[in-house]
């Protein structure tokens, strides 16, 4: 094996165990489209709810059972219809309802205990009538009222996995269907839990699908890779009256959990073999994350970052992109650095080094090569921009060798020796002979 690929399989595992170690004791609440099952990857995907469990993250499933009850009602001849993408539950059909959602629930439960993990379903949930909405009467179709939160963590407390048809009942008894995607909503903001999976037949919003503009981040495979809440109310407001696409009520109600506290709300593909796994141990990701803190930040470095801003230096240096610096030259001028971190990871470093005058220089920019088509440079770049103009430099520079386009579709011109401050000029290494690059603050 190629050293790159043995340092791409270290850098992995450490990123494993960082998250395992990060969300032991935590609680996910994961919805689960039926359309997973019907896909015939619910087996795979209980594989690793199953390893979840039992590293210790705290599981609350929650299935969808809509398709299965359109089949049971279907199947006895019994009107269904919707309005703005809810359920209309007649009062005769409240019994295949329940029929449908508890089959669903029962099988899931099947698949953990073939896995070795105890599951319980349990009638946690308090609901209420919808009653009459703009003048459409939505029969016995509820919508959360409370949660037996006391029962449902002792429930957790025990080692067992609950399960939630979408069915309430209300104080007297009374059953209604409920929406299996608020049900979860409601259950990660009470439950105060540190992830909400919607896992759909869809990879997250994606470009060809959804209206968006240049403020959303697209990777190369068309797909947001994340939204904060702004940026996800944004995204409502874009594609307002499309409420019949999944994604947009999904993302409404990541934003609602968001709001209430859930750290973090994912939309991923089931269809995709180890999808959690890959959404959870990984900084990356692969569907479309919701988040309202700080997901990424760029900061001052600090001492201990220098080993890491040195191993995503090392193979620009080995290509001649960046000059070799050392760990006593970068903490001389540790004040002078910037790191991009993410969750607690640094993936990337610049910095702005002052010189004589009313100008600065831009160096070091390095990123990871896994956060190379996400923007991580330019974002680097203009926080460096924007931290000379605000310290009164009249203009910055960078020397370069092999990103002369990069830095020109940035806003960068060409110069040369001669525009350089007179002490750097000094120290201009003309063996490697870079192009001078200006920025006119």
């Amino acid at each position: 094996m190629e050293s790159e690929d043995i340092k791409q399989h270290v850098d992995l595992i450490r990123e494993v165990f960082l998250y395992a170690q990060r969300f032991r004791g935590g609680t996910f609440v994961l919805h689960i489209d039926y359309a997973i099952n019907a896909h015939g990857l619910l087996a795979e995907l209980v594989k690793d709810l199953v390893l979840l469990q039992q590293s210790g993250i705290r599981m609350v499933l929650v299935p969808g059972a809509s398709q299965r009850i359109d089949e049971i009602l279907a199947r006895y001849q019994l009107e269904s219809t919707k309005h703005a993408g809810v359920r209309i539950s007649r009062p005769e059909a409240i019994p295949f309802i329940k029929m449908a959602a508890f089959d669903v629930a029962n099988h899931l439960m099947t698949l953990l205990t073939a896995r070795g993990t105890n599951a319980v379903i349990g009638n946690w949930v308090r609901a209420r009538s919808m009653g009459v909405r703009d003048g459409v009467d939505y029969g016995d179709t509820g919508t959360v009222d409370r949660i037996k939160l006391e029962h449902v963590r002792k429930v957790l407390d025990d080692g067992l996995v609950p399960i939630f048809p979408c069915v309430g009942w209300n104080a007297a008894g009374k059953p209604y269907n409920i929406s299996s995607r608020e049900l979860a909503q409601e259950l990660a903001v009470h439950l105060g839990a540190e992830k909400l999976f919607f896992v759909a037949e869809f990879n997250g919003i994606t470009a060809e699908e959804y209206a968006l503009d240049e403020r959303f981040e697209v990777t190369g495979d068309r797909r947001v890779p994340r939204m904060d809440v702004a940026e996800a109310k944004r995204f409502l407001e874009l594609n307002a009256g499309r409420s019949e696409l999944a994604g947009v009520e999904l993302v409404r109600r990541g934003v609602a959990a968001a709001r209430a506290g859930v750290t973090r709300v994912h939309i991923v593909d089931g269809r995709i073999v180890g999808v959690l796994l890959k959404e959870i141990f990984s900084n990356l990701g692969v569907g479309t994350m919701i988040h309202a803190n700080v997901y990424e930040s760029i900061r001052p470095m600090q001492a201990e970052d220098i080993s890491d801003v040195l191993r995503i230096m090392r193979p620009l240096v080995k290509s001649g992109v960046l000059v070799q610096r050392g760990e006593q030259a970068l903490r001389e001028r540790l004040d002078d650095y910037v790191v991009f971190e993410t969750d607690g990871t640094v993936y990337g470093c610049g910095a702005l080094h002052e010189c004589s005058g009313d100008t600065a220089e831009l160096a070091a920019i390095a990123v990871d090569a896994r956060h190379g088509e996400r923007g991580t440079g330019r974002k680097i770049v203009e926080y460096l921009i924007a931290r000379a103009r605000r310290r009164g430099f009249r203009q910055v520079f960078a020397l370069t060798t092999q990103t002369y386009d990069w830095f020109s579709i940035h806003g960068f011109y060409p110069g040369g020796v001669g525009d350089l401050p007179p002490a750097r000029r000094e120290r201009y290494d003309r063996s490697r002979n870079s192009r001078v690059l200006l920025y006119d603050l």
